[in-house]
């Protein structure tokens, strides 16, 4: 069983599930919490996240549901992007703002979600389609504090680029030449 940090881990981008991260993406923020999703096993949050996907289009509770419903790392790396959106935006940005809806697309319509391989805290969902191919796609799905959550892979956030240091003492010098 690869593990999610392996270099071939194309969890959910074997899916075409492209979370593309638009820096002022606007789809409003929530609170709300869906106890649907609490205790239910790795195909139900799969089933959950790829249905709240598809329905983020101007929906904030969809959006904010998504979120939650991805690993650790897929938050905190929309968590920073939020902080970097907020600073460049004057307003607060919610993490789950960050989820580009247009941007993700199936190549198939589920219909079916099987429990694969399961170590510990690591479990595969196989994802397919009955009809017209039998098209089939894993999924792979971590156990976070006791709830399943969804390994989406995203762009690692770019290091801040600062410009070197000037003395202003210099550009003074250099004005007066």
């Amino acid at each position: 069983m690869r593990p999610p940090g392996a270099s071939c881990g194309r969890a959910v981008q074997a899916f075409s599930v492209w979370l593309a991260l638009a820096g002022f993406a606007v789809f409003g923020a929530t609170t709300a919490c869906d106890s649907r999703v609490e205790n239910q096993g790795p195909e139900d949050v799969v089933r959950e996240f790829l249905t709240r996907m598809a329905q983020v289009h101007g929906n904030p509770a969809d959006a904010k549901l998504a979120y939650e419903l991805m690993w650790s790392k897929a938050r905190q790396n929309l968590g920073e992007r939020a902080k970097r959106a907020s600073a460049a935006a004057g307003r607060q940005v919610a993490p789950e703002e960050m989820i580009a809806p247009s941007r993700f697309s199936m190549a198939f319509v589920p219909q079916t979600y099987q429990l694969g391989r399961r170590q510990s805290d690591l479990a595969e969902v196989i994802v397919a389609a009955e009809q017209p191919s039998r098209r089939s796609e894993k999924v792979w799905v971590r156990l976070e504090d006791g709830q399943w959550r969804v390994v989406v892979r995203l762009p690692p956030v770019s290091p801040i680029s600062k410009r070197p240091e000037t003395n202003p003492k210099t550009r003074h010098e250099l004005s007066e030449e």
